[in-house]
């Protein structure tokens, strides 16, 4: 290797643009943005049938009593859409779309045969793998976003907006529920993390993309299941999904941090421990496609 190509191969700015080229090659996948399509349709939805519902006058939710958290104060105040959309995407449709992109990364590549060439380039294995998470993780973001300003959206049309009560039952002006509101999007979209990486850890284990996003998604739906099994309690504070809607705490006076806490500490330890698993495989896999 010449002095020219080692100075490439540590060049902040080509990684810079390795980076860029990831994030453009999976947002411009017809795939991607049928996820991010049907992601901004929830909300959209929820907020047509909470109208539809209220319609006559009643509350939403039978008065509190069912459907997700916040559903039954959209009607008062439409920024309650926002939490009620990433409340009701959050448990499936926003991992699963996780699942599907970080199930992806690798194996899609390989089964389209790309992955080698992409080696051959002065990128390196772990710092591959790194861009390749870094998009994932920016996807979580987008996602995320996507939900908030479709609720949010759909929540200024339908309903009227103005201060808030919240759960704690004292009152807080507009602007400071919109900065908490994206707070909550910044919470739910780290909450993904450990999805994040468990997708590439499955994404290096095999060089079929279908597989591998089928496989993050089974196990997606299997730790729910897990987790709503009273018998299994003794497991459910372990699961990357116990503590997916402890962002409702953010609607507290004060902020209740615990679970939060606990939330964030858990998903940084999905992402180290799945996240050097994948590590481990890739820089040890024989790409031979």
């Amino acid at each position: 290797m010449s002095r020219a190509e080692t100075a490439r191969a540590v060049s902040p700015l080509w990684t810079l643009g390795l980076l860029r080229s990831e994030l453009l090659t999976t947002f411009r996948r017809w795939r991607t943005l049928a996820l991010l399509g049907v992601l901004a349709a929830v909300p959209v939805l929820v907020g047509i049938a909470v109208r539809i519902e209220t319609g006559d006058g009643s509350s939403a939710g039978g008065g509190g009593g069912g459907g997700p958290a916040f559903i039954s104060q959209i009607t008062n105040n439409g920024l309650f859409l926002v939490f009620t959309a990433l409340a009701a995407t959050l448990p499936f449709f926003l991992p699963m779309a996780i699942g599907v992109v970080a199930g992806d990364t690798v194996a899609g590549e390989a089964n389209a045969g790309t992955l080698r060439y992409l080696l051959v380039a002065p990128a390196g294995r772990t710092r591959l793998l790194l861009t390749k998470y870094a998009t994932v993780m920016t996807f979580c973001l987008v996602a995320t976003l996507v939900v908030a300003v479709s609720a949010l959206l759909t929540g200024a049309l339908l309903f009227p907006l103005g201060d808030l009560t919240t759960i704690s039952g004292t009152r807080i002006s507009f602007s400071e529920g919109l900065a908490r509101a994206l707070l909550i999007a910044l919470v739910v979209a780290v909450s993904l993390i450990g999805v994040a990486a468990l997708g590439l850890f499955v994404s290096t284990l095999t060089n079929s993309g279908i597989a591998a996003m089928a496989t993050t998604v089974g196990l997606l739906i299997t730790v729910q299941i897990v987790d709503q099994i009273p018998q299994l309690h003794a497991v459910h504070p372990y699961l990357f999904s116990h503590y997916w809607l402890s962002f409702a705490d953010l609607m507290r006076e004060p902020v209740y941090w615990d679970d939060l806490t606990r939330n964030l500490g858990l998903q940084a330890l999905y992402a180290a421990v799945f996240g050097s698993a994948a590590w481990a495989r890739f820089t040890a896999k024989d790409i031979s496609a």
